[in-house]
């Protein structure tokens, strides 16, 4: 479903003076179906990956392909929900099916079944404002199913949200998970919360980020973030990641490149 070669991205400020390399040389194979958490420290180029699969910018090198065609392009949910507030819960949800076009009938109707999907019809005609964090998060991920794309991005969308609403909306994501077999990659700073969701956690270096290890989590479901297994696997992937981190720094210290 996705495939990254020998991607690399690389930012230059305003006068193009300065440069800052994102990421480097990333390799990624997701397949259909997967749920894949990637997990790093924070401006280690999780954000950009993400943008790079969703086709929001173009690698410097390298090459990324997402089996996809016509208007089946991978959806991206970021950690605001970012709603409409003149349109009621229904209507954001409707907003990328109108954008294509679909008539009225057809997009309600597809609206109201991914209501039902994250539990949200007796909320069908509230507006965003009355909703709660966790309700906004389940109205975005509602809207980005309607439109039925074959790859879900997520960008740390639970980081704003309290821990019990937190873990309701992983039980939720998971339920959605199993419903759809949606191939989805989510991005998050929160190993526990990787372990949680992800069939296959993959551990990202410091800047510039490259992908140093990957973890398969075959733990049964549906899991939480307190179950003792997830855990002591979170547990091993932090020691493994603070090890590659340290790594990095030691050799860029050996090389005379890290900052003063």
């Amino acid at each position: 479903m996705i495939s990254l070669s020998a991607v690399s991205r690389t930012y230059t400020d305003s006068a193009g003076a300065r440069a800052t390399a994102a990421i480097c040389d990333v390799d990624l194979v997701v397949d259909a179906g997967q749920f894949v958490c990637i997990v790093g420290p924070s401006g280690c180029g999780k954000s950009t990956l993400l943008e790079l699969i969703a086709g929001l910018q173009k690698p410097d090198s390298g090459e990324v392909r997402v089996s996809a065609t016509g208007q089946s392009r991978p959806v991206l949910m970021l950690q605001e929900a970012a709603l409409f507030p003149w349109l009621s819960v229904t209507g954001n949800v409707e907003f990328g099916l109108a954008v294509r076009g679909v008539r009225r009938a057809e997009r309600r109707e597809a609206a109201l079944r991914q209501l039902a999907a994250v539990r949200l019809s007796r909320f069908a005609h509230a507006m965003p404002h009355q909703l709660s964090g966790g309700m906004k998060q389940r109205t975005a991920l509602a809207r980005a199913l309607a439109i039925d794309p074959p790859v879900l991005l997520m960008d740390e969308p639970f980081a704003s949200l309290d821990a019990q609403t937190r873990d309701l909306m992983h039980g939720e994501l998971q339920r959605i998970w199993a419903d759809t077999g949606k191939t989805i990659v989510f991005v998050t700073h929160n190993v526990r919360e990787a372990v949680c969701l992800g069939d296959r956690v993959l551990l990202m270096s410091a800047r510039p980020g490259r992908i140093v290890d990957g973890i398969d989590v075959d733990l049964p479901r549906p899991r939480s973030v307190t179950d003792p297994a997830v855990s002591h696997l979170a547990q091993i992937a932090l020691d493994h990641l603070r090890d590659e981190i340290e790594k990095v720094e030691r050799e860029e210290f050996d090389n005379g490149t890290s900052g003063p």
